[in-house]
């Protein structure tokens, strides 16, 4: 474990029983991790997209704040971010009335440009659709897609997060992709991703 790891986890105990100072200077730690995650988000964003990163931050950062979590460590921290910021992006994606399906979609790859690209909002409720079936079927296979993507951890963090082996990892995403990628075939449901 990372020193900035092992402070974090630290922090985020300490916090859990009742220290809300720790809460202050564990906040500056992780707000850069967050901005950064929030950024990849909103970059490539189309330039009348709502939400900014920031935006995006400091949601989660409420919802996280308000949170009743036992936290365990770092990797816990950022896996429960990514749900967190999902749940934002799908709530704002659904917020804006949106199509959830539509035959005019385009075919998009399943890896960053699906989250952070200048994707419709239609791909963004599609595919949190997609990962709640998912989860029923397979919830670590749906944890692993939305701690890469949505929550921009590595194949290592996400290990972690999961107490499996980067190689589980690896193979289960390739399986998830798989089966992704039949949910939201055009034939299926009008969007595809690849």
């Amino acid at each position: 474990m990372r020193p900035d790891s092992q402070l974090v986890t630290l922090l985020l105990h300490q916090w859990k029983n009742g220290n809300q100072e720790a809460l202050d200077q564990l906040m500056p730690l992780v707000y850069d991790e967050l901005r950064r995650l929030a950024g990849r988000y909103s970059s490539a964003e189309r330039p009348e997209h709502t939400l900014r990163a920031t935006e995006l931050v400091h949601e989660a950062y409420m919802r996280l704040v308000g949170a009743e979590i036992d936290w365990r460590d770092r990797a816990h921290f950022y896996a429960v971010a990514a749900r967190v910021i999902r749940r934002i992006l799908v709530d704002h994606a659904n917020s804006r009335n949106c199509r959830k399906r539509g035959g005019d979609v385009e075919r998009v790859r399943l890896d960053e440009s699906v989250v952070i690209g200048a994707e419709a909002p239609e791909i963004i409720v599609s595919l949190d659709d997609a990962l709640q079936r998912l989860a029923v079927v397979d919830r670590r296979k749906s944890d692993i897609v939305q701690f890469l993507y949505f929550g921009g951890m590595t194949y290592e963090e996400t290990a972690a997060a999961l107490n499996i082996s980067p190689a589980t990892v690896d193979r289960e995403l390739r399986m998830a992709k798989a089966w992704l990628y039949r949910e939201l075939a055009p034939n299926s449901t009008g969007d595809a991703v690849s």
